[in-house]
């Protein structure tokens, strides 16, 4: 006779995770594809303890391979009316598309309230009631398992029209997982850039190590180039400060950059384009060296500055 073990489930969730912030939101984030798993999306985590005004969410992330922003709250407990109202405002201040509640028990007026939402508002909106449960055989790991209480009508049909790429999409993806499986091989930019997922968006972000600015490769389709930026979010101050210090900050990087402060917008930027054929997949690697080793050089230039 086979001899089975027998599956328990372990109800106190703060055995394994003591604090919400502290313990539960990281490693929900260093797993979302588990999570991604259950609901039928790709996530890309953005950023943890995300500001929504006085608050903060858990998790702001988005939809890879679209422009779709997520929202995750976290929830150790049963659900209550505190953090349904959490959920709707980190919702709204985050004009969230995808809104997901992961807590311990949901509570049969909670299910009814997500239910409620899904039914009343825009079809592009999705919210997600999801309970996360813990299971072990015998002295085994602990096994996690995200099951999904209440989604949208027609999800997965929503999923699929996303999911139809234009060629242009299919071009930007293919171009950023090109981009990550080469410079991520490198251990000087790896230690330098997180990685973070392909997308359609023909720009992709890399922090810089300050809330007021970050560097930013975009394709240029039209033009055939790529530009290499420092992005200033809504700073002129900074933007000033920097042209300041321009012959200095170009004789350190070597180039000729085009200061654009943009007076009748929020944000300023600094950039360098250069002539490309982004189509050209055999050019792709000297395109990615070229990118890393100028981001390399802006990061540690700027940061000089700023």
């Amino acid at each position: 006779m086979v001899e089975l073990g027998t599956l328990k489930e372990i109800d106190d969730l703060r055995s394994v995770w003591a604090h919400e912030a502290i313990n539960f939101t990281p490693w929900v984030a260093e797993n979302i594809d588990l999570l991604g798993d259950a609901i039928g999306i790709d996530i890309t985590v953005d950023e943890t303890e995300s500001s929504v005004g006085d608050f903060n969410v858990d998790i702001f992330a988005s939809e890879t391979g679209t422009d779709r922003k997520i929202i995750i709250e976290n929830q150790l407990e049963d659900t209550n009316h505190d953090h349904l109202g959490k959920l709707i405002t980190y919702a709204s201040g985050k004009n969230a598309d995808v809104i997901i509640w992961i807590v311990k028990r949901a509570r049969e007026e909670h299910k009814a309230a997500i239910e409620w939402l899904n039914s009343h508002t825009d079809e592009k909106i999705g919210f997600f009631l999801c309970e996360i449960k813990l299971f072990q055989i015998g002295n085994s790991q602990i096994a996690p398992i995200f099951s999904i209480v209440e989604r949208p009508n027609d999800w997965a049909k929503e999923i699929k029209k996303t999911s139809l790429l234009s060629a242009t999409q299919q071009q930007r993806m293919e171009y950023w997982q090109a981009f990550n499986d080469y410079a991520y091989k490198d251990g000087i930019f790896a230690k330098e850039f997180n990685l973070r997922k392909p997308t359609t968006d023909h720009w992709k972000e890399f922090s810089i190590g300050s809330s007021l600015c970050n560097l930013v490769v975009s394709q240029i389709q039209k033009r055939g180039s790529l530009c290499v930026e420092l992005y200033i979010n809504n700073d002129k101050q900074l933007f000033n400060n920097l042209y300041l210090k321009k012959d200095s900050i170009e004789k350190e990087l070597d180039v000729s950059l085009e200061w654009k402060e943009l007076p009748e917008r929020k944000a300023s930027r600094i950039i360098l384009e250069k002539n490309v054929d982004l189509y050209n997949k055999n050019e792709w690697e000297n395109q990615f060296s070229y990118i890393m080793s100028l981001l390399i050089k802006m990061k540690k230039t700027f940061k000089k500055y700023i």
